[in-house]
């Protein structure tokens, strides 16, 4: 079980590293720019919700089915990308592009970091019962 939580939340930080990467590296009028749009919106429209959404159904009692995961997914993420937009108008940072990415990056490491977390406990807790 350790291999699958690993891949997962190693596939949340490569995500969140390729999409950063592109959108401050890949100009805008280069061919490979359709690359910042793809991974922007997947960045913007579901990993933020699915980190959310991992946090809040960690263990086997509360699991989702497929469907219901997506569709809360990416309802969470467009929350939490208001939320975060809201934050950032009203903070002295202000709301420009980099503080945009900056803030969602953060966001959904730091979900990503507490999915994982609960997930470890969870899966180590239901070994022991074994």
């Amino acid at each position: 079980m350790f291999v699958k939580l690993h891949y997962w939340f190693a596939a949340i930080v490569l995500l969140t590293a390729l999409t950063l990467l592109f959108v401050y590296f890949i100009p805008g009028d280069s061919p490979f720019a359709v690359l910042n749009y793809v991974f922007g919106f997947v960045f913007v429209a579901i990993v933020p919700g699915y980190c959310l959404v991992s946090v809040l159904f960690a263990t086997k009692e509360n699991k989702l089915d497929i469907v219901e995961a997506v569709v809360l997914s990416v309802a969470l993420s467009f929350a939490l990308v208001g939320l975060s937009g809201l934050f950032l108008g009203l903070s002295p940072i202000g709301i420009s592009f980099n503080s945009v990415r900056v803030s969602l990056a953060g966001i959904v490491l730091v979900l990503a970091a507490v999915a994982y977390v609960r997930k470890w406990r969870f899966t180590r807790a239901s070994s022991a019962k074994l």
